[in-house]
């Protein structure tokens, strides 16, 4: 499960001077000296009883513009920096099953009861409320070829919940939860990792009866791009073929095959996506032979 990090003792910190250390220092969640520095500094400000109030304040007075621009996740999610150094902080907002915004959107808007992994490392703080609950499951991502279906061997730790205080390092392709809403609106602060490379990453939502993989969400724009651009012309054709063949993502690989075979006339669908079944990554040959059972 992810880490439990006792908060390191210190005073309060201004959200100021927490970003201007992070973009000094950068954030590599995968190193001991940098998962400190940034624990002392995200406690720091999860002292700070007010810096969130203000920020919320302000950006309701400038109508969200910044955030607007700047935030590509949900409603639940208020970007308080992003780095181009590769990372960003950010506040989420846990609606309890009481809050209008739960009634409205459903538990799914929030993840809740969605299991999952995530293709990144976090370090995550509860800043305010009771915090939201999650059953942790442990995985061995060495073991994994990431098919749909497959066995991930779950081994199931504890219930948790992220209460003010609490620190909690999360492992990207390890730590799985299911997470429940809190009983009352609760919010926790997150330091997230922002690489070129986790795009690329599949992240996991987990069928916790079978202990498999149900679905890979993860999707590029370009990924997107390739479905329509073998409808539209011969030269997106003949860049989803390169794709295909060389790509160094699977999941890009198997995702160009899948516009290939959308858009190839009578039995010649069959026949790419049997070409496809050579690829040398089990994700790829899985899918395509998904595809032609289908």
């Amino acid at each position: 499960m992810p880490r439990l990090i006792d908060p390191p003792a210190g005073p309060a910190l201004d959200i100021e001077e927490v970003t201007a250390r992070l973009d000094e220092s950068g954030v590599d969640l995968t190193d001991e000296a940098s998962v400190a520095h940034c624990t002392h500094l995200l406690a720091g400000l999860s002292r700070n009883r007010d810096f969130l109030a203000d920020r919320v304040i302000a950006a309701l007075k400038a109508s969200y513009t910044d955030q607007l621009e700047l935030n590509r996740y949900t409603a639940q999610v208020f970007l308080l920096h992003r780095s181009p150094r590769g990372f960003y902080l950010r506040a989420n907002m846990w609606p309890s099953e009481r809050d209008a915004a739960f009634a409205a959107s459903g538990p799914a808007a929030f993840s809740y009861g969605v299991p999952h992994d995530h293709n990144f490392s976090f370090l995550t703080a509860g800043y305010f409320g009771p915090g939201y609950v999650s059953d942790y499951y442990d995985y061995d991502p060495e073991t994994v070829d990431g098919r749909l279906g497959e066995s991930l061997n779950l081994k199931f730790v504890e219930r948790h919940s992220l209460s003010h205080g609490k620190l909690m390092l999360y492992h990207a392709h390890r730590d799985i939860h299911s997470q429940l809403p809190p009983e009352s609106l609760s919010v926790s602060l997150n330091i997230m990792d922002e690489g070129e490379h986790v795009p690329w990453r599949d992240q996991y939502i987990v069928d916790l009866e079978h202990g498999t993989i149900a679905k890979r969400p993860t999707l590029t724009s370009s990924e997107m791009l390739l479905r329509c651009a073998v409808h539209l012309t011969e030269n997106g054709r003949d860049v989803a073929e390169q794709f295909a063949k060389t790509h160094p993502v699977p999941r890009v690989r198997a995702n160009a095959i899948g516009a290939l075979a959308a858009v190839a006339e009578g039995d010649a669908n069959i026949a790419v996506l049997e070409r496809g079944m050579g690829d040398c990554d089990a994700r790829v040959r899985a899918d395509c032979a998904r595809w032609l059972s289908e």
